[in-house]
């Protein structure tokens, strides 16, 4: 009896299976630069506002991210981080809220609203939709 409590409380304290975590897969795929491209967009409520950030790009490393051509939406670079961890939810360091509606190895689709009415953050307020890719 007692050998068998031994045994399940060694194996109740093993760590997991070594399988990496929703976050951690979610990572490998974001890491890196993205771009508009011919097929990207940003949206605003509907309307299509690409054009008010020619060549936009977004890159992602661990915990910091940069952008160029963000105009009034994005900064030029911060700091982000997790939300939960089912690898869809991370927020910036500017406070909004950033879902993950579709990430692949080139694909890359994401939502939040921009409150728009701070000095360092002013412009449009509303609910983007981003999309870009590698």
């Amino acid at each position: 009896m007692v050998f068998v409590l031994a045994v399940l409380l060694v194996s109740a304290c093993k760590s997991d299976d070594g399988a990496p975590t929703a976050t951690e897969l979610a990572f490998e795929r974001l890491a890196g630069s993205w771009s508009m491209g011919t097929q990207g967009s940003i949206v605003l409520d509907g309307e299509d506002v690409s054009s008010n950030y020619p060549g936009f790009t977004l890159s992602f490393a661990d915990g910091t991210y940069q952008t160029t051509n963000g105009g009034d939406l994005f900064r030029a670079s911060g700091t982000w981080r997790w939300t939960g961890d089912t690898g869809r939810l991370l927020i910036l360091d500017t406070g909004e809220e950033v879902t993950i509606n579709n990430l692949t190895l080139t694909e890359f689709e994401f939502s939040f609203f921009h409150a728009g009415t701070t000095p360092v953050r002013a412009g449009i307020q509303g609910n983007y939709t981003v999309s870009v890719s590698k």
